[in-house]
């Protein structure tokens, strides 16, 4: 008889979330660290906004195609493997980032390290899938979710506060240690698992369940909100930090880091999707971060840096609740290859985050800010109709059922 799955709130539910949590945050820390720190090296390379964007860019693209491998490799290995040897990767790289001798060096430490990154968010939902009860996974999604927002902030605060003072190989020592301590708790932390069931791994298997999940019309909806969502709101960051280190404002990389104190707003948002989610259905939740979104970005018009910060934390707030519910409804809706599909919406979900220069890029260059907020919305608008496009159908859905 198979071992009963958790229950949330248990010592073992508690245990398990807190583990997952603090892996998904030293994901995120090591992704995000140099991203205030990208004015500086645009100066110090001589190199155009775009190509100062690489460094964040890269490392997404990477961890988006290792999340193909990842998750359908982790349906015949287990969760539990990748994600401890990953971590333990992605410390030791920021290691290597300290000494990197040029911007090449850099930009293929960070492809590297973004590969690797890919290992605990291509499985850990679908870990919990696989050991939790479902109320029990719905309330750990939007803590692990909470602590991608956790990881973001710190990867930002330290690589700012570090890079302003000692440099960028300073930042990237400091988050390759914090890591390394960090991998050591995960470690002891991450209980067994005890439901998973290994399929034997055959690559047209693998092929056959991403071309079933993408024929999935309710999980290829999530998966193209979630992607086209974080291709703005990641992007936007990148290119606010530009908007801050010029006049009027002119902020060094430590102020920079601080911007994205704001991502706490997204902190809230992505707890609180499990109440709200009880009150509105996944998709209404969706619709209203989505819109919660869009008024973020317009209030970051107004030309007042405490007004900006309150946009920037709107935005945060509206995002991480969308995304929260996205990624859970994927898992819900997913009927077979749960780490499969779970990868697949990363892939999106970063695919559209390495993207989101090439998009914003332009209207950045011919109208500054305001073209970004353009940009934005004109891929918000899309996303918003996705959202309503899933309201609609689940609400057919329950009408069908009553009759």
């Amino acid at each position: 008889m198979a071992d009963p799955k958790i229950q949330t709130r248990t010592r073992a539910w508690w245990r398990a979330t807190l583990a997952l949590s603090l892996g998904s945050l030293l994901v995120f820390l090591n992704l995000y660290a140099p991203q205030p720190l990208l004015p500086d090296l645009r100066a110090a390379y001589g190199v155009s906004t775009l190509v100062a964007g690489l460094v964040m860019s890269v490392s997404t693209l990477a961890l988006a195609a290792s999340l193909l491998v990842f998750g359908p490799l982790s349906d015949a290995i287990g969760r539990d493997r990748i994600m401890r040897l990953t971590l333990l990767a992605a410390g030791v790289l920021s290691l290597a980032l300290a000494l990197a001798p040029n911007f090449e060096s850099l930009l293929l430490l960070r492809t590297l390290q973004g590969f690797v990154l890919g290992g605990l968010p291509a499985v850990a939902i679908a870990w919990m899938g696989d050991e939790f009860e479902p109320d029990a996974m719905m309330a750990a999604v939007g803590l692990y979710i909470g602590a991608n927002t956790l990881g973001g902030i710190s990867g930002r605060v330290v690589g700012g506060a570090v890079g302003e003072v000692a440099g960028s190989s300073a930042s990237f020592l400091a988050v390759g240690l914090i890591t390394l301590v960090g991998v050591v708790v995960f470690w002891r932390l991450l209980p067994p698992a005890r439901r998973f069931r290994p399929r034997r791994f055959a690559l047209g298997g693998a092929v056959a369940d991403l071309a079933a999940h993408l024929r999935n019309p309710l999980l290829l909806a999530a998966y193209l909100l979630g992607g086209l969502n974080f291709l703005i709101f990641i992007n936007q960051y990148s290119y606010i930090t530009f908007r801050l280190a010029e006049a009027p404002f002119g902020l060094g990389a430590r102020l920079l880091g601080l911007i994205f104190l704001t991502y706490l707003g997204g902190t809230l948002g992505s707890s609180l999707s499990g109440r709200l989610v009880r009150h509105l259905s996944a998709p209404a939740c969706m619709m209203t971060g989505i819109a919660v979104l869009m008024g973020g970005t317009l209030v970051t018009l107004i030309d007042s840096l405490p007004v900006i910060l309150l946009g920037l934390t709107i935005n945060a707030f509206g995002f991480f609740l969308a995304h929260a519910m996205a990624s859970s409804w994927v898992g819900r809706n997913a009927r077979q290859a749960r780490g499969s599909a779970s990868a697949l919406y990363l892939v999106f979900y970063y695919g559209g985050a390495s993207l989101g220069g090439l998009w914003l890029e332009p209207f950045w260059q011919l109208g500054a800010w305001p073209g970004v907020v353009v940009g934005s919305w004109l891929v918000l608008g899309i996303t918003l109709g996705i959202a309503t496009w899933l309201w609609r159908r689940e609400g057919s859905a329950r009408r069908r059922q009553v009759a």
